[in-house]
This record gives C-alpha cells, sequence and structure tokens, in this order.
C-alpha cells in the first residue's frame, strides 16, 4: 500500500473550445469552483430547541481567471464581443487539474459560461511589472469528474 499525497494546485489548464491556441488555456490563477445552497428555516409547532433548516437552492461562485495579458486571445475576443456588441455566446470552460505526467487528475466542467467582467491591471512607469488581465466569468453550474 502506497501512502497517498494530496496533488499540486500549480500544474493545470483552463480550455475554452472556441480556442486552440495553447496560450489561451494558460492562467496564473483560477478561482471561484465553489457551491453551497441557501438553507430555509422552518419553525416547528412545539419545538422550541431548534429550527429545521432546509436545503434551498444551489448558489455557484464565479469563475475568476487571472493571466499576463495575452494579445491576440480569442478568449478576450469573446469578452469584447460580449461587451461591444452585446453578443453573448455562452460557452462551457473545462477547468483540468493535471498530474506530473501531464494527465487529468481532476476536471470541473463550467456549464454556460458567459462573461461578466474584464480587468487589466494599472500601468505604471515607476513600476516594473506584468500587465495582468481579470476575467470573471458567470456559469450555471460545473460538474466534477
Amino acid at each position: 500500500m502506497t501512502d497517498y499525497y494530496p496533488p499540486w494546485g500549480f500544474y493545470y489548464r483552463v480550455d475554452f473550445p472556441f480556442s486552440r491556441d495553447a496560450n489561451d488555456a494558460r492562467f496564473q490563477t483560477v478561482s471561484g469552483l465553489s457551491v453551497e445552497y441557501d438553507t430555509e428555516e422552518y419553525k416547528e409547532g412545539g419545538e422550541n430547541r431548534f429550527t429545521h433548516k432546509l436545503p434551498g437552492r444551489t448558489k455557484y461562485g464565479e469563475l475568476v481567471l487571472k493571466r499576463g495579458m495575452l494579445v491576440g486571445s480569442q478568449v478576450i475576443s469573446w469578452f469584447t464581443d460580449a461587451f461591444r456588441d452585446r453578443d453573448f455566446r455562452p460557452s462551457d470552460v473545462a477547468v483540468i487539474l493535471m498530474n506530473e505526467e501531464g494527465q487529468p487528475l481532476r476536471t470541473w466542467k463550467v456549464a454556460h459560461a458567459v462573461p461578466k467582467k474584464w480587468t487589466v491591471s494599472d500601468l505604471n512607469a515607476s513600476e516594473n511589472s506584468v500587465v495582468v488581465e481579470t476575467i470573471e466569468l458567470s456559469y450555471r453550474y460545473f460538474t466534477v469528474s
């Protein structure tokens, strides 16, 4: 029996089905893969020690991706089409955590993602830093495989 070690969180890629550019799969950070549900409280007559908390709707976070600014990105073209032309084309997105051989360990399949926010870091002549773009996506849900 071998000891189990949790995987490292730095070897991953983000796949957009409409982009074949390998650079569009590379992001510095990925966050927002979260799920929770609302609860509804139900007070039972005669029971004063507690209230029942029943599960309600499921809520998913916003997927936030950060990377050094990429010129000629199909992902950013998808964003600008949405913001400039109001052309919202939902897309599935896959966040794939890989092992040391580059094989998938876990995949989060994000369904029906649409652009929500695009931010470019401050440009400052007195600093020596990389321009970072942050893109935020709203999505319906994700599945894990």
